[in-house]
């Protein structure tokens, strides 16, 4: 989630739901069976900026882990097409931490 924006609580959840449904759909059925038999894990780190989100939208790509890059509607708080999340995963959690290991939780 980017923390730079200033979201209100209730944009930044759904921004997060946003990202989370957008990558699970990307996401292998073999992956998201066993994501759901070991709790379906979610973890929200934060970005602070989107240069950031950006980056790390793409080391995920370059280890072939499904992502989803949310961009708002600008209907509330945002500019249209503003980049708010990155949904990454379901994926194996040691392949993710490559990923994400840096981040710090929101």
């Amino acid at each position: 989630m980017r923390k730079d924006l200033g979201m209100s609580p209730g944009k930044l959840c759904a921004q997060a739901a946003h990202a989370a449904i957008g990558s699970y759909r990307k996401s292998r059925k073999n992956i998201i069976a066993s994501w759901e038999a070991e709790g379906e894990k979610k973890v929200v780190l934060e970005v602070l900026s989107k240069t950031e989100l950006l980056d790390l939208n793409e080391k995920a790509k370059k280890h072939r882990i499904p992502t989803c890059l949310v961009r708002d509607a600008g209907l509330t708080e945002v500019k249209p097409g503003t980049y708010t999340a990155l949904g990454i995963g379901p994926e194996d959690e040691r392949l993710i931490n490559k990923v994400t290991g840096d981040y710090k939780l929101f």
